[in-house]
C-alpha cells in the first residue's frame, strides 16, 4: 500500500449528496444504474454510473450518499460519469454505500 500524506487526502473532494433520479443502464458491461445526485448549490447535480444493483431504484432515490466530485469525468458506454459514489464491499461482493447517519446539508465536505 502506498503511503499518502494529509495534503494528498485534502486533494480528494468528497461531498454529501442526495440521489434524485435513477435509470437503468442496459448498455453497461456489468450491471449498473445511471444515477443523478444533487450536491447542493456549490457543486450542483452530477451524474454517476454505479455498480450498486443490490439496491433497488426505490432504495436509492432520495438517499444520502458520499461521492468524490473532483475526479475527471469518465465515459462509460454512451454515458458520462462525473462522480465516484463511495462504498465498501461485503463478504458477498455487494457494494454497501457510505452515507451520513443523520441529515446534513447537501454538498457538505467530508473530512
Amino acid at each position: 500500500m502506498a503511503e499518502a500524506i494529509f495534503d494528498d487526502f485534502l486533494k480528494i473532494d468528497m461531498r454529501v449528496g442526495r440521489v434524485t433520479r435513477v435509470e437503468e443502464f442496459p448498455e453497461a458491461r456489468k450491471p449498473a444504474w445511471k444515477i443523478w445526485i444533487d450536491f447542493g448549490p456549490e457543486v450542483g447535480e452530477k451524474r454517476a454510473s454505479a455498480q450498486i444493483t443490490n439496491y433497488s431504484r426505490e432504495e436509492l432515490e432520495g438517499r444520502l450518499v458520499v461521492g468524490v466530485v473532483n475526479f475527471p469525468p469518465r465515459q462509460i458506454g454512451p454515458f458520462v460519469s462525473e462522480v465516484l459514489v463511495l462504498g465498501a464491499t461485503d463478504e458477498e461482493g455487494r457494494v454497501i454505500l457510505l452515507h451520513p447517519e443523520a441529515e446534513v446539508p447537501l454538498g457538505r465536505r467530508i473530512f
